[in-house]
């Protein structure tokens, strides 16, 4: 745990994290509430769909794939995640299609908001503001606006809250208020337990950020917890800036397991961490234990368990991530990094805009809207 002691050094870590992300964790309980509010504002004529497809890419995608782990037993209706320029082709007008975009700038989720249009799906649109949502209006197209000044991954609360909220106003799911309100409850324990004034020795995620550090952290996830282990891997791309992987059980013993076989001191340069559920099925549990058992004997030190809190599902995806969006952050102090910053992919952003792409893209929407004004 070298150095580990400035995690209890206020000042350094706000001279550290410049931008204050770790104020968007802190507070995220509250932007659960607000994200519920805003999204109970929303109105919809929609029928229930045949079919669900949430597009978007990075923090704006995630929430999809947290409400396809939530919503697999709870609605009879398949939903897809949709990362391309272009929706399935199983698109269609029986189709609801969630375009979500913090921006509402990204290509690639403007190109398949596009997509939706011509298909004449059931679009519904969430984002702060940018294209997407002045063609929305223009188009005459439902949206949720949100509130700005986050950064996408920070805005969790309202990329993915809204989903199951608007998906029980269409009649697919019910009682999410019940789910949210001991979510919101959960949360409020989760923050406080892990807030920068908890001291290092009673704070889980500075301990775990502390036992990560120097390591390529590897998630393995299960079930419900399938997203969460890919949300942690993503916190610890952007948040931390490390390169990370995330697994999910029981795929990864017929496969990622055997990638361990023969690692030798490559093993070394690498963390593990198990997603537990306290609640976890007698089949996945002896999986989890046997994986740990053949793991390599030089990676035991470096093998940890997070678990999150609550009875129902949504506290329990919630409150785990929580913690890994916690410990992110403190992987990132620890480092002398500022989290906030993502400068390869603004880097990357600007090379991709020279194609022309979104340009292409933006015309033919606007030919579109104006045909539509006719």
């Amino acid at each position: 745990m070298k150095n580990a002691k400035i995690l209890d050094d206020l000042d350094e870590i706000k001279r550290v994290d410049k931008s204050n992300m770790l104020s968007f964790y802190v507070n995220a309980p509250e932007h659960f509430v607000e994200a519920a509010k805003l999204a109970k504002t929303t109105k919809t004529s929609y029928s229930k769909p045949r079919k669900i497809i949430i597009a978007g890419m990075g923090g704006s995608a995630i929430g999809g794939e947290l409400l396809k782990d939530w919503a697999v037993h709870k609605i009879a209706v398949p939903i897809e995640v949709c990362r391309e320029y272009a929706l399935p082709a199983y698109a269609d007008k029986d189709t609801l299609v969630f375009v979500v975009s913090y921006s509402g700038e990204t290509e690639e989720s403007l190109s398949a908001f596009l997509n939706a249009v011509k298909r004449k799906c059931m679009t519904f649109c969430i984002s702060s503001g940018g294209k997407l949502l002045e063609f929305a209006e223009k188009l005459n197209i439902p949206y949720l606006r949100l509130p700005s000044g986050f950064p996408p991954r920070a805005a969790l609360p309202y990329l993915f809250l809204p989903l199951p909220i608007i998906l029980e106003k269409t009649g697919l799911v019910s009682g999410t208020t019940s789910e949210i309100s001991e979510a919101v409850e959960v949360l409020r324990r989760i923050s406080n337990a892990n807030s920068p004034e908890k001291p290092l020795k009673e704070n889980f995620s500075k301990t775990l950020a502390a036992n990560l550090d120097e390591t390529v952290p590897v998630v393995y996830g299960f079930g419900a917890y399938r997203a969460v282990a890919q949300r942690f891997k993503q916190q610890f791309n952007e948040n931390s800036k490390i390169p990370s992987k995330w697994e999910n059980f029981p795929e990864l013993d017929h496969n990622e397991i055997v990638g361990w076989e023969e690692a030798g001191k490559i093993a070394e340069c690498f963390s593990v961490i198990f997603i537990r559920d306290q609640n976890e099925n007698p089949e996945i549990r002896h999986r989890i234990e046997a994986t740990k058992e053949l793991l390599p004997k030089n990676l035991l030190l470096k093998i940890f368990e997070v678990r999150g809190a609550g009875e129902k599902p949504l506290a329990k995806i919630l409150s785990t991530i929580l913690i890994g969006d916690f410990t992110s952050v403190y992987l990132a102090i620890l480092r002398g990094i500022d989290p906030t910053p993502v400068k390869t992919i603004a880097k990357l952003k600007n090379k991709i805009e020279q194609t022309g792409t979104k340009r292409k893209i933006i015309e033919e929407l606007h030919k579109i809207a104006a045909d539509k004004s006719l």
